[in-house]
């Protein structure tokens, strides 16, 4: 139980990927405050997931790019547990607009993307900080994506957005690493979550371009997720690919 005593935050946690790392962290014994801004139902049957595990949780209706809304979450998750040491910015939006149709990116699309990518998790991140420096430090998770690294993905804006959410981790990492709280990402490839609605062909096309010969999951984030915020205790600053190779393996011409 590597988190025994310990807390956590998921943004987005009641759902695809994010549910898998909530239950994650939990089987390793933390406490953790699920967010959701939508799915309540998912978000509570994950809540119950938890709780059979043996350790503590709630979830909490909070829209992270509405800077009030991810202070008043924080907050909650810090007074229910008592303290926070994990924080995972998991929450993320987007919608598919072909890269070409640049009348496609919208003003809502724009400011949607950047309000929930980008500054979500630096109002969550800024509220967070100072429960993890009154524990003795944490750990940081964001959740970018390849689509930051390909100039690919769901559009030009979500790509920008994930690139910058890298440049954030970044720069937390140097700015409280002498604090004991170490940030790092995730960049997950293709994963079938229902996050984008892509008709059939993108998935078959994700999994014939896979080295690995499929795509990846889930629990493949999660894994990576556990690994940053428990193993991985002299790593920060980095990225993850979960991606089962693509980004470094791309085909050969």
């Amino acid at each position: 139980m590597k988190l025994k005593g310990k807390a956590a935050l998921v943004t987005g946690g009641g759902t695809g990927m994010g549910r898998a790392i909530t239950l994650k962290l939990a089987g390793e014994g933390a406490d953790v405050a699920i967010n959701y801004s939508r799915r309540a139902k998912e978000a509570e049957e994950t809540v119950e997931a938890v709780r059979r595990l043996g350790v503590r949780a709630f979830a909490m209706k909070a829209d992270v790019a509405v800077e009030a809304e991810a202070i008043r979450l924080v907050d909650e998750a810090a007074k229910q547990f008592g303290r926070l040491d994990v924080l995972v910015n998991n929450a993320g939006w987007s919608t598919a607009v072909p890269h070409r149709q640049l009348d496609g990116l919208t003003e809502e699309v724009l400011e949607r993307t950047w309000q929930i990518n980008v500054k979500g998790p630096i109002y969550v991140t800024r509220a967070a900080i100072p429960h993890m420096l009154k524990a003795g430090g944490g750990a940081i998770v964001n959740t970018t994506s390849v689509a930051a690294y390909q100039g690919a993905g769901s559009s030009i804006i979500y790509g920008a957005s994930k690139a910058a959410l890298g440049a954030i981790t970044k720069s937390l990492a140097r700015a409280f690493g002498k604090d004991n709280i170490r940030v790092n990402a995730i960049a997950p490839g293709f994963v079938d979550t229902g996050f984008v609605n892509w008709p059939a062909s993108v998935k078959e096309k994700a999994i014939a371009g896979s080295p690995m010969g499929r795509i990846p999951t889930p629990e493949d984030a999660a894994n990576a997720v556990l690994y940053l915020v428990c193993d991985a205790t002299g790593v920060t600053a980095q990225t993850i690919f979960v991606d089962c190779g693509v980004t470094a393996l791309h085909p050969v011409v």
